[in-house]
């Protein structure tokens, strides 16, 4: 999905006539203050990924539309793939621009030694652990009530396997899954929970892609 290595060029139509240099300059004027401040790519990375951009970007508008994304094989092949396109959209919002484009992708940046602590101003990485965690956890929190509820992970689990389980089978995988997770016995995991039940998985190393290499 997020290989930069094919479509390089950052061409673009301008008053019909292919400028890529002034597109360059307004890329860097709008969005290099906002995600240089956030530490989340070099200069050199934000060209790359705005060449991924613009090469979805089918209508020429500056923004991403579902279907957009929906062209990705491997979105369209994977079975969260709706679930993680609608993580690039704010709520009620159907396109996105370049700059909420890079504080998604900003999630799966791979955590290098020197970036584990906060900045210096307290602001905490999109791509600590606590970030992708919270980010994982939103796929699961289907009506955004701060919990993950039998019914969510139920859908969610249907997504993942389709017909190959029963609806028996994934039920019982539901309960023990609350079971184990649900130490406040309310039903429903909590995002406390959630974080308890994945302490001792590699989350960074498994919600990180190198994209900008």
């Amino acid at each position: 999905m997020l290989h930069t290595g094919a479509n390089t060029s950052m061409s673009y139509k301008i008053g019909g006539i292919q400028d890529s240099e002034v597109i360059k300059n307004k890329v860097y004027r709008k969005n290099m203050a906002v995600v240089l401040l956030n530490k989340l790519v070099s200069h050199s990375q934000i060209t790359r990924l705005y060449s991924r951009f613009t090469s979805l970007d089918k209508g020429e508008n500056g923004t991403l539309s579902r279907e957009d994304f929906q062209r990705i094989p491997e979105l369209a092949i994977n079975p969260l793939g709706d679930r993680i396109i609608n993580a690039f959209f704010s709520e009620g919002e159907d396109q996105v621009n370049f700059r909420g484009f890079m504080k998604t992708l900003a999630h799966f940046r791979p955590i290098e030694d020197n970036e584990k602590s906060k900045d210096q101003n307290g602001s905490e990485p999109l791509n600590s652990r606590n970030s992708k965690l919270h980010f994982a956890f939103r796929l699961y929190d289907l009506d955004k009530d701060g919990k993950i509820s039998r019914d969510e992970l139920l859908q969610v689990l249907r997504m993942m396997v389709g017909v190959n389980i029963s609806d028996e089978q994934l039920g019982s995988i539901a309960d023990r899954t609350i079971q184990e997770a649900d130490t406040d016995a309310d039903g429903a995991i909590s995002f406390e929970e959630f974080v308890k039940v994945l302490e001792k998985v590699d989350v960074e190393q498994k919600m990180s892609i190198r994209f900008l290499h």
